[in-house]
């Protein structure tokens, strides 16, 4: 055989990813679809990391993620890739809530981020000093923006606090769990960032940011979920990945990486694996630890990232005993304004949002509240029951119900979500930067480009695809290692 055809025939190189999450999934999938031999290894019992599916009255729901953003392209490919096109759902109703200043008022329409962009719509929101305050806009001198800056602050100094208060924490805080005065407009609200850059009034910046998203012509939902759970699509991709010839191998903790004449060494608790690269897919305490002996920079960095934790309260209920309840027809949901003082800080009506629920369980109603922001993880120490509780306590405040649940369960995150504070973009490109200076490692997952399901994905496909490239290019990291060489 011909030494061209020797090499052809060579696989190129093993690569280990080291995090069962979506980014770890999404990552060794894109490596075994380009040829690459993968093992995948989880710590727990369970791939999928926030994408959990559970039961509830013998109901199968979403305990974690519940719907991925369909206007990025990422986690719909995957999951067509991986055999769920036609499990794929929008939401059978979006229309959303604020429950604010004691009522359920419409979400309004029209902004970014809860940013408006014609205070015309916020009566229902704002009081009259607050619509008087964003008036006032036009007459101030400009804000500076520099490098990056908080949102809540920008948004405050320009329009007024109670914008930030009563419409851009509750949203921003559903998505990171964060405090608004403290989250980076740079990283969590990109496009706003550009627009407010080019200079006039934050009002004008969201209309240039509307009338560009206009111009585009996005059809299509702009979210999408999956029958039978978002928590399904974890299984699909680990399945893909084994029929690929990949290796998942879960209760896998790993203990330490080194590198190696030839690539890298993974200790587990069992065994030695060698591996020509290393995707690493995990929280940024976890890589941290594992990348303290290799790259102390990178690991000091990491270590900074901060984390806030929440819980879920998922609550199923006879539909007979919620009809008289007018304020649970329609709706989607509704979000919850810090400043009103409540616990909850959503609640969103799971049998009126997804067809799949309502169909696989028509004689009850499934809604889920959630609790806990960054700062204020106390009410996550308190016992299940209490969580209830206090979630049917602010329930029957907002919509009136006072009907029992026939079952309940509590899902907690404990450091579910990165913080992007000011200054986070930068913090991230110097851990990627140090992380570069290693041979054929690269990192990946929420604490990078997006904590959504389709920026994971995004940064998996990036840390896959320059792995890939590395050790095809390195000679030296090409050898075909066996998954037990180096014990």
């Amino acid at each position: 055989m011909q030494r061209s055809q020797q090499r052809a025939e060579t696989p190129p190189g093993h690569v280990v990813v080291i995090g069962g999450g979506i980014a770890g999934l999404a990552a060794a999938h894109r490596l075994v679809t380009t040829g690459v031999r993968v093992t995948l290894l989880e710590a727990t019992d369970r791939l999928g990391g926030k994408l959990m599916t559970g039961e509830v009255a013998g109901v199968q729901v979403d305990l974690g993620a519940e719907s991925m953003l369909a206007r990025r392209p990422e986690a719909v490919a995957l999951a067509e890739a991986v055999g769920l096109a036609d499990r794929l759902q929008p939401p059978a109703t979006a229309t959303a809530s604020l429950w604010t200043r004691d009522a359920l008022r419409p979400m309004p329409k029209g902004h970014v981020m809860g940013v408006p962009g014609d205070p015309a719509v916020l009566g229902e929101v704002l009081s009259p000093e607050g619509l008087a305050r964003i008036a006032e806009e036009r007459d101030l001198t400009p804000t500076p923006v520099g490098e990056d800056v908080a949102v809540g602050a920008y948004v405050a100094d320009r329009l007024g606090r109670e914008v930030v208060d009563r419409l851009v924490e509750p949203l921003l805080g559903g998505v990171y769990a964060g405090d608004a005065y403290r989250i980076s407009m740079r990283a969590a609200v990109p496009q706003l960032f550009e627009a407010v850059k080019e200079g006039g009034p934050l009002l004008e910046a969201v209309g240039r940011i509307q009338e560009r998203a206009a111009a585009r012509q996005q059809a299509g939902p702009v979210f999408q979920g999956i029958e039978g759970g978002i928590g399904t699509l974890p299984a699909a991709v680990g399945d893909a990945v084994r029929a690929g010839g990949g290796d998942i191998l879960t209760e896998t903790p790993v203990l330490g990486l080194t590198r190696t004449e030839t690539g890298w060494a993974v200790r587990t608790d069992t065994r030695t694996i060698a591996a020509d690269g290393i995707v690493l897919a995990t929280p940024a305490w976890s890589a941290g630890t594992l990348l303290a002996a290799e790259s102390p920079a990178a690991s000091a960095e990491l270590s900074g990232v901060e984390y806030a934790s929440m819980a879920l309260v998922t609550l199923a209920f006879r539909r007979t005993d919620i009809e008289a309840y007018p304020a649970l027809r329609g709706r989607s949901g509704f979000l919850v304004p810090p400043v009103d003082g409540h616990t909850i800080k959503a609640s969103t009506f799971s049998s009126n949002k997804w067809q799949w629920v309502a169909d696989a369980a028509p004689g009850l109603f499934v809604l889920r509240t959630s609790v806990g922001r960054y700062g204020e993880e106390d009410h996550l120490h308190r016992e299940d029951e209490e969580l209830v509780s206090v979630s049917l306590r602010d329930l029957a405040a907002a919509t009136g119900l006072t009907a029992r649940p026939v079952d309940s369960e509590v899902t907690r995150w404990i450091g579910g979500l990165p913080q992007y504070p000011v200054g986070h973009l930068t913090r991230v490109a110097r851990i990627r930067d140090e992380v570069a200076k290693l041979p054929a490692l690269r990192v990946c997952g929420a604490v990078y480009d997006g904590v959504g399901i389709p920026a994971c994905i995004a940064s998996a496909h990036r840390a896959a695809d320059e792995i890939t490239r590395e050790i095809i290019a390195t000679p030296t990291l090409v050898r075909g290692t066996g998954s037990e060489a180096g014990q």
